[in-house]
């Protein structure tokens, strides 16, 4: 019997089975119809999920593998769909997140020669990808791909991006689907080396202060249960990266919750007042520091990543170890003993209760009295996306994360419109999940195309639109230090969101009042059928506090609105 030719759509649907694929989330174009026509030819259990946006592909890819810890597949043509998809793709690389993006390109022969719907999108993306492949051969796809899984799987996992041009995918493939691998240059570190395992332990038994940091490599490296034992034995206090919640247990007494421009001031008091850090898994980037040469300049700086050009990059350290997140701890498990930090945990105590996160429930709705009720009925469990926004630092405040992988936000990128494409990523890895996505009206502005998506597979995603009617956190930038020259900021003009829900299939509810609040969002919890937004009218100018003004030191830290003008700020938004 002649063995069937397979051509190159074909084969890149068995090599996607191959590495466990399960879904392609990404919209079809001429010159990608033939890996989604292999997806009918082809005998596969993996999943096409039909997005409403290039960009929302990515994004709900990403959210399936932030939450999931697998690659994130998304599928787009050429030209104006690989572009679209620019934007999700640094969002993930920012933020290390393994996404495979496969896009559709031109024929071989029109290359470079501006073809219809042609685009450079090998070249426009190679700042923002771990790396990235132009397939010019069909019998490289096999190889193409299990080298693509493991590059964006492996180490500090990132975005690979795999163009295939029409006549690639359409011709003959008859190259072995499960070829070696073979990546001769590719070196990914592992296991710690003992003597600077030993040279951390020593350091620490000398620390009366100390405080552990943990960012977002210790969830890739499945750290969180041997940095809790870490934490425990050492009785030393821990705070987490915005993109690090849930790594070590917010309701833990231990916990000091995420410091930096809008973290909790007891976080930052503790990186002000410690002898040591011990930084494990964190890049150091520009939220936390404040002013890079005043941070932590009186205590030892312990730097433990898996990427070597994070060392130094931003903070010089005195002890520097390039490893695997979980098994660095594991490895210092074995040579510490439990500190002395009675009277250290005994003053962060003091200042857990002298700065504690609050706002006002009188007056207008607030979003933290949003944020906070459906962190108690949920009982915390749910796996929330955030926005970006004023919401989202709200939500990393008041819903505390105690398991990994459960709260998932654009942290690097700051990407509005992350949230609700994120949720369905999510909802997708885990369908018997509760999944929460707090976005704000601006944000949910940008890609509220996709609940298309999620009506159509039934996907019971609670977003709940956090509604001021403004740009929030740049109103609050310009109210601070712009002499609240208002300029941009007011959405007016927005939709009844919860009528626009009601259009695209989905359940739309209202909030207004306090009384209502509590009522409504359990009313939304109990709604199953399918995705459900709540637009919540919230307070038009409240401001988050704590705030670390951009360029500033963590010590000019403001726990609350300040009384006099402003200078502008040195750093970023």
């Amino acid at each position: 019997m002649t063995k069937q030719i397979l051509d190159g759509g074909q084969a890149l649907v068995k090599c996607l089975e191959n590495e466990g694929v399960e879904f392609m989330f990404g919209i079809s174009g001429g010159a990608a119809i033939p890996i989604f026509d292999a997806v009918v030819t082809t005998k596969t259990n993996i999943k096409l999920v039909l997005t409403r946006h290039e960009q929302g592909a990515a994004h709900i890819a990403d959210g399936y593998a932030r939450a999931t810890g697998k690659a994130g597949v998304a599928l787009v043509t050429s030209g104006p769909g690989a572009t679209n998809t620019i934007t999700g793709i640094l969002t993930a690389h920012m933020d290390s997140v393994p996404l495979i993006v496969l896009c559709g390109q031109a024929i071989s022969p029109m290359l470079g020669k501006d073809a219809f719907q042609e685009a450079d999108i090998f070249g426009m993306t190679m700042p923002v990808v771990k790396h990235s492949y132009l397939v010019k051969n069909t019998n490289d796809i096999p190889r193409v791909i299990r080298e693509a899984f493991k590059i964006a799987t492996t180490g500090r996992p990132g975005p690979v991006l795999i163009d295939l041009p029409k006549d690639v995918t359409a011709g003959p493939c008859t190259a072995d689907l499960l070829s070696a691998l073979d990546l001769p240059g590719y070196k990914v570190p592992e296991a710690p080396d003992s003597r600077i395992i030993l040279q951390i332990a020593e350091a620490l038994a000398k620390s009366e202060r100390p405080v552990i940091l943990a960012g977002h490599g210790a969830l890739i490296a499945d750290a969180a249960a041997p940095l809790r034992a870490l934490a425990e034995k050492l009785r030393a206090p821990v705070m987490t990266t915005l993109l690090g919640k849930g790594a070590f247990p917010e309701t833990h007494e231990l916990s000091l919750g995420w410091p930096g421009m809008h973290g909790t001031a007891y976080a930052n008091k503790a990186l002000c007042e410690c002898d040591l850090i011990l930084n494990i898994g964190s890049r150091f980037d520009d939220r936390i520091l404040g002013q890079p040469a005043r941070f932590c300049r009186d205590a030892v700086r312990i730097h433990c990543d898996i990427d070597r050009s994070e060392i130094g990059k931003m903070i010089e350290p005195h002890i520097a170890c390039v490893a695997d997140a979980r098994l660095t701890v594991e490895a210092l498990l074995e040579h510490v003993a439990p500190l002395k930090t009675e009277a250290w945990l005994r003053r962060l105590a003091g200042y857990k209760k002298k700065y504690p996160l609050k706002y006002r429930k009188t007056g207008s709705l607030k979003m933290q009295h949003v944020i906070e009720e459906m962190y108690k009925l949920t009982g915390g469990r749910a796996i929330v996306t955030a926005d970006v926004g004023q919401h989202q630092m709200w939500a990393a405040q008041f819903y505390r994360t105690d398991e990994p992988n459960k709260f998932l936000t654009s942290g690097g990128a700051g990407t509005m419109g992350f949230g609700l494409p994120a949720a369905i990523g999510a909802q997708f890895g885990f369908p018997d999940a509760c999944v929460v996505c707090f976005t704000g009206d601006g944000g949910f502005q940008m890609t509220n195309q996709e609940l298309s998506t999620a009506v159509l597979h039934k996907l019971p995603i609670k977003v709940i639109v956090l509604n001021n009617h403004y740009l929030g956190m740049v109103r609050q930038w310009q109210e601070l230090f712009y002499d609240d020259r208002k300029s941009g900021v007011d959405l007016e003009g927005n939709p009844d969101f919860a009528k626009l829900a009601e259009a695209f299939g989905a359940k739309g509810f209202n909030i207004r009042r306090q009384g209502d609040l509590r009522r409504v969002l359990q009313k939304a919890l109990d709604y199953n059928d399918g995705p459900c937004v709540i637009n919540v009218e919230v307070e038009k100018t409240d401001n988050v506090f704590p705030m670390v003004p951009a360029g500033r030191p963590l010590e000019d830290m403001l726990i609350e609105p300040p009384k006099y003008k402003m200078d502008k700020p040195t750093g970023s938004t």
